[in-house]
């Protein structure tokens, strides 16, 4: 039963990871239908951000929290307006390419400056130690990340669902069309909306820097399984995204502890998930199927 509990805590730890990712990817795709590859990129420097802010300029954990998201938030805003609006008109695949590409710039010049080797970031000194659950002890840092981040969702939840603002952006991430039938300006949000999409990976980068090594691929591995994570919730679904997120979160966790004699299926569980998911309900578990031309 210890064993069980504890491995049950460590899927909810890396699956409060992907929430965040993959929450901030479904807002993105919802509004401007666009695959957003680089949101590992954004998720690296998150982390190598608090990393610098902490070494060179003495910038604690905590502030850094605040920092990276806004500053993060900011760039996306910018790189939305100055490349992504020009190609929306045109493939998804064009936007696509662009992001993959971005995301190699990104981390080719991460890596000239500091170079392939990963980086230490101390656990701030309120979060080290653990907390004694009676049948076994947990790392406070993760008992944070896993509350911080439920905090994180539960606030998008309520502003989406219960502020004018949230839910005209609910409504025109997830049904644009019929949200500008209505007469409202969809892309005055696009901007915004995506700036907002980019914080959430720099917020999950910077809570990752302390218990993940720091390094300028980081984000590639994870950011795989992110997309595999909003394709089960379903595309455009943020409900679904932080759902599966969760999910998955706990069936990799089980998988890799109970399925080590396995290690196919314990490594390539996330994607058996996602084939037996797409079979069953090809829009996802939470997305919205297509109405038949």
């Amino acid at each position: 039963m210890t064993g069980f509990l504890q491995n049950t805590f460590n899927g909810l730890v890396s699956g409060a990871f992907y929430a965040l990712l993959a929450l901030g990817l479904a807002v993105i795709f919802g509004m401007l239908r666009v695959v957003n590859f680089a949101h590992g990129a954004f998720y690296m420097l998150g982390a190598f951000g608090a990393y610098v802010l902490l070494t060179e300029a003495g910038v604690p954990f905590w502030a850094a929290l605040v920092i990276m998201p806004v500053g993060l938030g900011l760039l996306g805003m910018a790189l939305e307006r100055a490349f992504i609006h020009r190609l929306t008109r045109l493939d998804p695949l064009y936007n696509f390419l662009l992001t993959f590409g971005l995301t190699l710039i990104l981390q080719d010049l991460v890596k000239l400056r500091y170079g392939v080797q990963s980086s230490p970031y101390a656990t701030p000194s309120a979060l080290s130690g653990s907390v004694d659950f009676g049948l076994f002890d947990f790392p406070t840092y993760r008992v944070f990340i896993l509350g911080f981040a439920i905090a994180v969702c539960v606030a998008v939840w309520w502003v989406l669902t219960r502020t004018r603002v949230g839910m005209v952006v609910r409504a025109a991430t997830e049904r644009p069309e019929l949200t500008r039938a209505f007469g409202i300006n969809v892309g005055r949000w696009v901007t915004p909306v995506f700036g907002f999409g980019i914080a959430l990976a720099g917020l999950a980068g910077v809570l990752a820097a302390p218990m993940r090594a720091v390094n300028p691929l980081m984000g590639a591995d994870l950011i795989i399984v992110v997309f595999a994570v909003v394709v089960i919730g379903g595309l455009g679904s943020i409900f679904g995204s932080v759902a599966a997120g969760f999910g998955i979160g706990l069936v990799q966790a089980w998988g890799e502890a109970y399925l080590s004699n396995f290690p196919i299926v314990s490594q390539t569980i996330v994607f058996i998930v996602m084939a037996v998911v797409l079979l069953w309900r090809p829009a996802g578990l939470f997305g919205r199927e297509e109405a038949p031309a």
